[in-house]
């Protein structure tokens, strides 16, 4: 159904690819959020003779393999060098050495008039930045493919905001939700252990494999929980020292499932030094590994109260990249902020409620007290309604 379905996101891309200038357009994000259903629709719609390659194969592709993929694009334009076509490469991360490739092709391209629009995708954001700005510098813009938001999913599959809440944003799973057991396995097996083993194990030196999988699942289990490096030592088996377990957690964001938000200061170097709040960066991993069915979950107020704002804050996180828009956290003894945007100067913070009593906001007298903050917002509750929130760009907020 879904390939039918163009994202928000497809008609910024096919309107850069329009233009005269000449950059590789860079996709990247998560894995099974729509990059390969994006980039078809763009070859369909883009009018330009095209070729697709993908480099997800079970062994890795090398460079031969790159500049063979690349001379087939090239045969699609005319001898008429006003002509052009397109080049897309999936999963370009998996070829070792693309970037070093793909920036002599491109220079060899711009020495000898040959207009060829290139968009490489990738599911590791990480190694594609390391890529990127190692080798292609001047030569790129990066288009982060995000997970669906709420008004994707109702906009596509009719989801409800409830359903959105517990299942989440990966339009594979959108019709497997009525085969609890298949919904899991699907969430398992195609979404979190292949992400693990083949976007990060197989990609990235990670010396402890076991310890990586039991941070993740800490972290759904703790998802909307400020947690310290020193208590996932004592809740992790041979969890090593907290450099460690910092750098798992920055691998797991990079993959797309789990972010560790930093404390809001005012001041970088405090920023960094403090313990993260954890939260899954698709509610649907919550879900899936609670055990908790969708009934039971929606009437544990406690777990369906930190679904709730796992929810709201994946939302900020997913849509704040490429913003300008970083998201924070805020604490100070037993006052919490559940969620600071800064852009700029600008500072606004949010809380989130999920029930529809009156509330008290300690944290956030305390907070607008120590800094200079824009906007105070109560989501759910009695402020705005969590299907406005999750329906809103992050940019309406802060602007």
């Amino acid at each position: 159904m879904f390939k039918e379905y163009k994202r928000p996101i497809y008609k910024e891309i096919l309107s850069r690819i329009k233009e005269k200038r000449k950059f590789i357009q860079v996709l990247t994000g998560p894995r099974q959020v729509g990059k390969t259903t994006l980039a078809r629709q763009l070859l369909k719609d883009c009018g330009l003779a095209f070729h697709y390659a993908s480099a997800d194969e079970p062994t890795l592709q090398d460079r031969s393999w790159l500049s063979q993929q690349w001379d087939i694009a090239r045969l699609k334009i005319s001898e008429d060098k006003n002509s052009s076509a397109m080049l897309v490469i999936d999963e370009v991360q998996k070829v070792s050495g693309w970037s070093e490739t793909v920036k002599r092709l491109w220079d060899e391209d711009t020495a000898n008039d040959i207009n060829l629009k290139v968009i490489l995708s990738g599911s590791s954001p990480l190694l594609m930045q390391k890529g990127l700005t190692e080798s292609l510098a001047g030569r790129f813009e990066t288009i982060y493919v995000a997970h669906w938001s709420f008004a994707e999913m109702y906009e596509c599959f009719g989801m409800t905001l409830e359903d959105y809440i517990y299942h989440g944003g990966y339009p594979g799973a959108a019709e497997l939700t009525n085969n609890k057991q298949r919904w899991q396995q699907y969430i398992a097996d195609s979404l979190i252990e292949t992400t693990i083993s083949r976007d990060i194990l197989l990609m990235t030196r990670v010396d402890k494999p076991a310890l990586l999988r039991r941070m993740f699942h800490l972290g759904c289990e703790y998802s909307g929980q400020i947690l310290s490096y020193q208590k996932m030592v004592g809740q992790l088996q041979d969890a090593g020292n907290t450099t460690t377990l910092a750098h798992y957690l920055d691998l797991l964001s990079g993959a797309g499932l789990l972010a560790g938000l930093e404390k809001f200061s005012g001041k970088t170097h405090r920023k960094r030094g403090s313990s993260p709040k954890l939260l899954v960066l698709n509610t649907v991993l919550m879900s899936a590994m609670s055990g908790l069915s969708y009934t039971e979950a929606i009437h544990d107020r406690q777990y369906w109260g930190r679904l709730t704002e796992s929810a709201v804050g994946a939302h900020l996180i997913n849509s704040s990249k490429g913003k300008g828009i970083e998201v924070y956290y805020w604490l100070n003894r037993n006052k919490e902020v559940d969620f600071v945007l800064e852009s700029g100067k600008t500072v606004v913070a949010i809380e989130v409620k999920s029930g529809k009593k009156e509330y008290s906001l300690p944290g956030m007298e305390e907070f607008s007290k120590e800094f200079n903050v824009k906007r105070q917002l109560l989501v759910g509750g009695q402020g705005i309604r969590i299907e406005e929130f999750l329906s809103s760009p992050i940019e309406k907020w802060v602007g």
